[in-house]
């Protein structure tokens, strides 16, 4: 499969930097409309935005190489070459999730209203962006047969595409990307719940992301590995106990999640 989306000779456009930026771009619309209906400073948003992107980036290609330490240790001109792939979502998550912790704090805002709204269009995000790993021939699944994509009913583009170093693999990038579309519907319907208090639409996308997650983790073989174990599907155990504490748990969760937006407003 052809990686490269635009070739000019002196510089190539990959098609996994393109879904990438397409993710970042839809997930950025997708906030962006909500802060406008919540009455939220643009200037606040674009500010912080600009910021959690950079440093999200940065978080999921050190997380990726923290973990295959041992290759990059001896190739360290390549860790910056992200247009090779290698971005793991989970440090993403991490990295962006700080960077919007430390701009709420600097601005004397709610984190968790704000998280709120960035969950929605986060997964959107990221159902576009796993198709750069399709293109770039990454987040496969286990060796099938041919007949077995077909008896999904798989576009022949993608069955394809499985066909990596000489066997066809399960396309685990999809399931994740269709699983995460989903979520992305069921939080849109969650947001508009009248009974919704702040910090639990945050919740719902941890344990949702997480549970598609570990199950689809289960059938990788490229996953990145501590031990024995798969840090995905740790990561996803850890998160689904954290997303539980915010919808079910945590205290101090009388203000509604409509309610309380539309009487602030960030200047």
């Amino acid at each position: 499969m052809n990686r490269v989306f635009l070739d000019l000779g002196f510089f190539q456009i990959y098609w996994y930097s393109l879904f990438i930026f397409l993710g970042v771009l839809l997930a950025m619309i997708v906030i962006y409309k909500e802060i406008k209906q919540q009455k939220i400073s643009v200037d606040f948003f674009l500010n912080m935005a600009f910021y959690t992107v950079i440093f999200g980036i940065i978080g999921a290609r050190l997380y990726y190489c923290l973990f295959n330490f041992s290759y990059y240790s001896h190739h360290i001109l390549e860790v910056f070459q992200i247009w090779e792939g290698g971005l793991a979502i989970h440090g993403g998550i991490l990295f962006g999730g700080l960077t919007i912790l430390y701009h709420t704090k600097k601005y004397k805002q709610s984190t968790l209203k704000i998280l709120d709204i960035v969950v929605v269009g986060l997964l959107i995000g990221q159902a576009v962006g796993r198709w750069g790993n399709f293109f770039n021939g990454e987040a496969f699944g286990k060796i099938v047969s041919r007949a077995s994509l077909v008896s999904q009913g798989l576009p022949k583009f993608i069955i394809e595409g499985m066909y990596i170093n000489g066997a066809y693999h399960q396309p685990t990038f999809l399931y994740e990307s269709l699983w995460d579309l989903a979520g992305f519907f069921v939080l849109l319907f969650l947001r508009k719940n009248k009974y919704l208090h702040i910090g639990q639409l945050t919740g719902s996308y941890l344990i949702w992301y997480s549970c598609g997650r570990f199950f689809i983790e289960a059938l990788r073989t490229d996953s990145l590995m501590l031990g024995n174990f798969k840090v995905a599907q740790l990561v996803s155990l850890a998160l689904i106990g954290l997303g539980s504490y915010l919808c079910f748990f945590r205290k101090g969760t009388k203000n509604k999640f409509q309610n309380l937006y539309h009487k602030s407003k960030i200047e």
